[in-house]
């Protein structure tokens, strides 16, 4: 077989770590980054700490308005999967705007379309992520859920022939990464001034919460409401936020706020060393919730809907939007006695590639 794999941000380098290796092990794989996320030092550590092949194709695409860069995706992949020839398939991760531009190209070229993470529903039309993900499912020939809970979502949607559940692919990735995380925690937590389980750790990067000056402002005012210098609020920095906190005057608020420390983007590895060792995780991101929840870390969601909806039916996840004091109870609540294995055995990887192959061969 010969698969045209489409990545485009840092969680879907990190899915894609778990499908390229066995993928590779038995047929072709043409691997295009389109630069959705165009940080590129931070690109290549993702690439070279997951172990990952590097890009075919690096399309350089980030930036501009979500319309704007779906389309000058969609005008740059078009050309670049004719060219590679014949194409058994084209594979996709998650509800980004790469997901959708390589979904609309594989569905015009007749190519069959394989959404890896497919289901998944927070049922929030305002979110681009869920427009992408509604989009993706409905062009796709085969989709591959990570649980129950997206079988049934496609299920009420008419979608159920083409479903196949393979457990999350994250699964896998955590059972290689979060044990070195563990094992390094003590001694570079040390050295950064931190001790396990002595500090919180955020992440904020959804347009919705960081691209206004009002939704930004009570972001930071939920960040402030659970930092302190008993338990210091780690935040990674990432680019988005720290060019609209000072766009819009509030960087200076949130440095200066007590028991906040605001740090560069990191790697895979450390930022699965920060999870592990975190008290608690607080998160807009969806996939944060989700390795939250498989490294046994409390998750505090910055979001008034998810998709990971059984982390909240279970009790280690609670939405707060951007509520201080919602927060600040939030974080207070004990940790639930049980973690039920919610998200596959590990082997996702394999089931994914096996279930395309199926897929070719009844073609």
């Amino acid at each position: 077989m010969r698969i045209v794999t489409v990545v485009g941000n840092r969680p879907q380098f990190v899915k894609a770590a778990a499908v390229s290796r066995p993928l590779r092990a038995r047929h072709e794989e043409i691997l295009v980054h389109t630069g959705q996320h165009h940080d590129d030092a931070l690109s290549a550590v993702f690439f070279r700490e997951l172990d990952l092949p590097r890009p075919d194709h690096e399309l350089r695409l980030g930036g501009g308005t979500n319309l704007a860069q779906t389309a000058r995706m969609i005008a740059e992949l078009e050309p670049l999967v004719r060219g590679v020839g014949a194409v058994d398939a084209v594979l996709v991760y998650g509800d980004t705007n790469t997901t959708l531009g390589a979904s609309l190209v594989a569905a015009d070229l007749q190519i069959p379309l394989v959404h890896v993470e497919a289901g998944m529903r927070s049922y929030d039309r305002r979110m681009p992520e869920e427009r992408n993900r509604v989009v993706c499912d409905h062009l796709s020939s085969l989709l591959l859920v990570p649980t129950a809970a997206a079988t049934e979502n496609l299920r009420r949607e008419g979608l159920t022939e083409r479903v196949v559940d393979v457990g999350d692919v994250m699964t896998d990735v955590t059972a290689m990464v979060h044990p070195r995380a563990r094992e390094r925690a003590p001694e570079w937590l040390a050295a950064h001034d931190l001790r396990p389980g002595g500090y919180r750790l955020a992440t904020v990067h959804r347009a919705g919460n960081v691209d206004t000056p009002d939704r930004l402002a009570a972001t930071v005012d939920t960040l402030v409401a659970v930092a302190s210098e008993d338990l210091p609020l780690v935040l990674p920095l990432h680019p988005r936020t720290a060019a609209r906190l000072v766009e819009f005057d509030l960087d200076a608020r949130l440095r200066s706020a007590p028991g906040v420390r605001l740090v560069d983007p990191v790697g895979p590895m450390d930022f699965a060393t920060l999870l592990v060792g975190a008290e608690t995780v607080l998160t807009d991101s969806g996939g944060v919730q989700k390795e939250a929840y498989l490294a046994g870390v409390r998750c505090v969601t910055l979001r008034d809907t998810t998709e990971w909806t059984e982390t909240v039916d279970v009790g280690w996840n609670q939405l707060v939007d951007l509520d201080p004091a919602a927060a600040r109870a939030a974080v207070a609540r004990p940790r639930p006695a049980d973690r039920p294995a919610l998200y596959g055995d590990g082997r996702a990887g394999q089931r994914v590639v096996e279930a395309i192959e199926r897929m070719v061969a009844a073609d």
